[in-house]
């Protein structure tokens, strides 16, 4: 099905469109390469230049107080400062032996040109140099021997460091650094191709070197990573390679022995207690209330259960991207909720598809078209003549494919091409069940479906003006169709019957058999209500209006202003009725009291997130330009301002008494975090601010800026005056993260460039070029993503970028790390080792922007950018079971089991295939609530461990290409419904 095509003049094949878009393709991807290769070399020879000056400032200063037997030394520091891109430019001087030297090798070398491959290497060493396309050129020293096991080893080596220097190795090093210009830096189509290479995945370098009188060596499991040694009189280091930047990292010297680090799974896991926020500025009629009293309704990748009453929220996690639209079954039990099409973190489709769940027990039913989706879901609905047993879906192909599905059998029973425009709604009529209507831009088709068949028929408009979108639909109890449109005008739909054609029976047609003007502007949605009586929302004129059995206005009122357009009406209890909004509100109101607001949240990019230095408050601020001060124990908006430009960053004042917003502009604002007052406005730049850092005494402020400064500020009366300090200037890219030290006189920075620079600021806010000297700093925060203590986050084949942020918990147990593939990770702090282990968590279907932890370590809150979710994770201990238990589970067979089984509720759930994850939910939910963390928690950790043991897994035939998603996400799908279960919150009707 060429989608593309289909909607194109006959006269272009539907190849040479293909082929046109494969051009465009891959033209976009070559200027997207040129432009990371542009990026690369920018930064880099702004490093190199920086550690040309730092060797010239060294040069001067050994020159006054070293004799004269010490230049040759200096002039090897000189060119390795000239060669290693990355490593610190204060380096002592190393002695080696000419034995060592004369198997030394540059990774930069090796790469390049093959003629100064030493003979005595290797063929596995060899191997792996060519892999590590790098532009540092320490060199490197053979370990043994000895062939390595494979070229996807990191081994550390300990070289013993000599008291004599020779010739060979001066000579060797200075011929290089000739070679160096001429090999690297004139733009051959070779070095770019290998820096292109370097650039697609980040090789993590261990480099320790150590005084010691032998070699010892560590193998280290860890895919293209590359050894090199060097001695160093300032101590071990570790070296990380970033998108062919080095970069490193000095180890602490309380750590004795770095092979002897290991990193596990922390102790702490997450459990999602609250979501704030809806999704209604791109949806429609997506709230409603159920039986059980609670409000469903989506954001992001969940579906929330909202008890409005009793304040408490259940969650349906068994999606794996951006929900799009909802139907409830007509038992009002059951519910079809409908997904996008997404994309996982190694660039494997996740397909669109509806998930079809019980409300009360939270358990998958059935998961609908895999396979047959395009794109997303854009509508859906359950029959009603058939008590539900069909159900009907557009999805959001260029020819918006109509499926009818026995959704019990999981079996397609027609499917057929709507149009080319939008489809804005589809539905099964109530008491004809052969019946099905769509309608959408400039048409509305009513469809008679026979057996695996569908026929279209037009409705024709004849006299009344055919209008630019028909919105909606709803029914009459005399079956006559009422459709809602873009002219404000509600038409009624009469079925007529025509004379029968010969051998044929009589045809029925929908004609138009009144118009009424119902709203200025749209008619967005209409909602028949059970006494027989129609709701109706309007777009510009923000009304809504009863109408009675005649379709006479009967009550109106209108939605204020703030709230923005009518997106969903439902009937709520008793004379109540309940509304989403443009602006993602939900209201629950009645025409004589007005409307309260029972769900809130941003309408745009979300980035700024700053928890309360010790009350249970948290701040956010979005593109919306809305600052939102929200109470994470009521759950509830505590205030909300909105200020004069987007705000991207914040950060509360030690004293809880006011808070700092920084914003797209380089303006920064303060506020009262009581009344929301404006305290103080200041600029900084004219670029976007990424980061606002108080110290701990709240004694100065640190304002990162996208214009690579930082901004020092001296600030008194308690956050009320500030006064400017200084600035750091140094860096080659946009500041990213930045902390302080206790005592106030340091700052740790990150870059854009994957920089790490340290800064005094006492001294006039100097960059430190030993930056040795900061490796025992114990920082009062930690949100740099880059450093000893967390480089194990990053995940193998990182751009750099797939780390958005990072925060350690105020115990300094823990790491939460928000990434670019909609997840959220707990790691065990400190994190200094590659690959990692982590539990990892599914709820945003967006970047995940930011995370901080809350004065008391209790919860988590994530806030999600495009999906402008924010997410309350609650932080719990995780209980461990006898080891032999959770061995059975990983050796497990990974075997899909069939629904008829589901009712045998085995012990222990096993891994397996997507379509079968959420019949884990149905095990838990029969048994104590402790059994249920136990098991569930054994289950999570086979889960974890086998995904790290293996990249993929065998697929169920059934839904092709789904396993692997499952892997990763069926964690967090049990753990959810045990949380929401252990809190006794889930209703029985």
């Amino acid at each position: 099905m060429d989608g593309f095509a289909g909607s194109l003049d006959d006269s272009i094949s539907a190849a040479s469109t293909s082929d046109v878009q494969d051009r465009l393709s891959a033209l976009e991807l070559r200027v997207q390469q040129q432009e990371d290769e542009i990026t690369v070399l920018k930064a880099a020879l702004a490093d190199v230049l920086r550690r040309l000056a730092i060797s010239e400032d060294h040069v001067a200063s050994v020159r006054k107080s070293a004799p004269s037997k010490g230049q040759p030394s200096l002039r090897e520091a000189i060119s390795m400062s000239c060669i290693t891109n990355g490593s610190t430019g204060s380096r002592k001087t190393s002695h080696s032996s000419s034995v060592s030297v004369a198997r030394k090798e540059t990774l930069s070398s090796a790469a390049k040109s093959g003629t100064e491959k030493k003979k005595e290497k290797p063929p596995g060493q060899k191997e792996k140099k060519e892999e590590s396309h790098s532009n540092d050129q320490s060199p490197q020293t053979q370990a043994s021997p000895s062939p390595q096991p494979s070229s996807q080893t990191l081994q550390t080596h300990r070289q013993t460091q000599e008291s004599k220097s020779s010739a060979p190795a001066k000579s060797i090093k200075r011929s290089l650094t000739a070679e160096k210009p001429h090999s690297a830096w004139e733009g051959s189509d070779d070095s770019r191709n290998k820096l292109l290479r370097v650039a697609s995945t980040s090789k993590l370098i261990s480099k320790v070197a150590k005084n010691a009188d032998k070699h010892k060596d560590v193998i280290i499991s860890q895919a293209k990573m590359s050894t090199r040694e060097k001695n160093s009189q300032e101590g071990e280091y570790i070296k990380m390679f970033m998108r062919g930047r080095p970069i490193t990292m000095f180890i602490p010297s309380d750590v004795e022995n770095y092979d002897d680090i290991r990193t596990e799974l922390p102790p702490e896991k997450l459990k999602l207690e609250w979501v704030y926020g809806y999704r209604g500025r791109d949806c429609r009629a997506n709230v409603y209330l159920l039986p059980t009293g609670e409000i469903v309704y989506f954001i992001a990748s969940v579906v929330v259960l909202f008890n409005y009453e009793e304040r408490t929220q259940r969650h349906y996690l068994g999606h794996t991207d951006c929900v799009k639209c909802l139907a409830v079954h007509p038992d009002k039990i059951r519910i079809a909720t409908g997904q996008l099409a997404g994309v996982d973190k190694d660039g494997r489709p996740l397909q669109p598809h509806v998930r079809v769940w019980d409300s009360v027990s939270l358990v998958t039913l059935q998961v609908i078209g895999l396979g047959t989706f395009e794109r997303g879901v854009g509508c859906l609905d359950f029959s009603k003549a058939d008590s539900g047993t069909h159900l009907c879906v557009i999805d959001d192909s260029n020819e918006h494919m109509l499926t009818v599905w026995d959704w019990q059998k999981k079996s397609k029973v027609a499917e057929i091409k709507t149009t080319n425009e939008v489809v804005l709604a589809v539905e099964f009529h109530p008491t004809d069940a052969n019946t099905i209507i769509t309608c959408g831009k400039s048409h509305i088709f009513f469809w008679t479906w026979s057996g695996n068949s569908l026929s279209r028929k037009q409705g024709i408009f004849g006299k009344y003006e055919k209008p630019k979108f028909v919105q909606c639909l709803a029914f009459l109890g005399n079956g006559d169709v009422l459709t809602g449109d873009s002219g404000g005008i509600i038409l009624i739909w009469g079925k007529t019957t025509v004379e029968s054609t010969p051998g044929k029976g009589p045809k029925g047609v929908y004609q138009i058999s009144r118009q009424i003007k119902a709203h200025d502007g749209s008619v967005f949605t209409l909602c028949q209500m059970r006494n027989g009586m129609l709701l109706t929302g309007g777009g510009k004129d923000r009304k809504i209006i009863l109408w009675d059995h005649d379709l006479n206005p009967e009550r109106e009122i209108e939605v204020p202003d703030q709230y923005g357009t009518i997106r969903a009406v439902a009937e709520g209890k008793a004379d109540q009725f309940l509304v989403g909004t443009s602006r993602n509100f939900v209201l629950r109101g009645t025409f004589n009291d007005g409307f309260l607001v029972e769900v809130q949240g941003h309408t745009d990019e979300l980035w700024g997130l700053a928890s309360h230095p010790f009350k249970d408050l948290f701040l956010t601020c979005a593109q919306d330009r809305q600052v939102c001060m929200w109470n994470s124990v009521d759950h509830t908006l505590e205030w909300t301002r909105l200020l004069d430009e987007p705000g991207h960053c914040a950060d509360f004042h030690p004293s809880g008494a006011v808070v700092a917003i920084g914003t797209h502009s380089g303006r920064w604002f303060v506020l009262d975090a009581e009344t929301r007052d404006l305290v103080s406005i200041h600029t900084d730049g004219n670029e976007q601010l990424s980061v606002m850092r108080y110290s701990v005494d709240g004694t100065l402020l640190a304002v990162g800026s996208h214009d690579n400064f930082i901004y020092l500020y001296i600030v008194t009366e308690n956050g009320r005056k500030y006064s400017r300090y200084g600035k750091c200037t140094g860096h080659s890219s946009y500041i990213t993260h930045l902390d302080w030290s206790p005592d106030n006189k340091y700052i740790m920075s990150n870059s854009g460039d994957y920089e790490i620079l340290y800064w005094d600021i006492p001294s006039g806010c100097k960059l430190i070029r030993n930056r040795s000297d900061c490796k025992d700093i114990d920082w009062t925060t930690y949100t740099c993503v880059l450093g000893f203590q967390v480089f194990g986050v990053w995940p193998e084949g990182s751009d750099g970028t797939d780390i958005n942020a990072l925060v350690r918990s105020h115990n300094r147990k823990v790491i939460a790390v928000a990434d670019d593939f909609c997840k959220v990770h707990l790691f065990q702090y400190p994190c200094s080792k590659p690959k990692a282990p982590s539990h990892k968590y599914s709820a945003h279907s967006s970047h995940v922007t930011n995370v901080s932890f809350t004065h008391s370590d209790g919860h988590l809150i994530s806030t999600g950018g495009k999906d402008m979710s924010i997410i309350q994770w609650k932080l719990v201990e995780k209980v461990t079971l006898p080891q032999n238990d959770i061995v059975v589970d990983i050796g497990s067979t990974k075997l899909p089991i069939p629904a008829s089984e589901n009712a045998v509720q085995s012990p222990a759930p096993l891994p397996q295939p997507f379509s079968e994850m959420n019949q884990n939910e149905s095990v838990t939910g029969s048994s104590p609530a402790s059994l249920e963390s136990n098991l569930e928690q054994s289950a999570e950790a086979s889960e974890e461990q086998s995904e790290e043991q293996s990249d993929g897994s065998s697929l169920d035939p059934a839904e092709p290409g789904y396993e692997e998603p499952s892997n990763e996400t069926s964690e967090e799908h049990s753990e959810s419904t045990v949380t929401e279960e252990q809190q006794d919150n889930s209703p029985v009707s």
